[in-house]
């Protein structure tokens, strides 16, 4: 079994905060980041994926394809928007990084996946230098 991973980049905008709650409760268990101005991230998102080296290309998966798969369902409708309003697959959900990574794994799972023995191994999501989480399906 082999595992390759491809590393991508994204900026994007979110707000920590539930509705039902006071500004006063959202910044005491949120902090800064339930300022109603939003902040914002310079993600780096990596993906793995792991099977078997198909002997006649050498290859796993073409990454080019990877890249595109990861620009289609990812990229293009994280980058330079704002996770609370603007993305689709995050509606209704709290814009943590950990929840987000979740997100990202389920919107690549399936086309990754179409790719003859080839399986989604981890989405691992950046959202500052120090801080990351890291999703493997359930």
């Amino acid at each position: 079994m082999i595992y390759i991973t491809r590393k991508e980049h994204f900026n994007a905008a979110h707000r920590m905060y539930r509705e039902e709650w006071s500004e006063e409760k959202n910044f005491e268990v949120f902090g800064k980041c339930a300022n109603p101005n939003w902040h914002g991230h310079n993600y780096n998102l990596f993906v793995t994926v792991k099977g078997h080296v198909t002997h006649a290309t050498g290859y796993l998966i073409d990454l080019k394809d990877l890249k595109v798969i990861i620009n289609e369902r990812v990229i293009e409708k994280l980058d330079h928007k704002n996770i609370n309003k603007d993305v689709e697959f995050m509606n209704g959900k709290m814009a943590s990084t950990e929840l987000l990574c979740i997100e990202i794994f389920n919107q690549l799972r399936d086309p990754i996946e179409a790719h003859e023995g080839v399986f989604l191994h981890s989405v691992r999501l950046y959202e500052t230098e120090n801080n990351s989480a890291e999703y493997f399906g359930d």
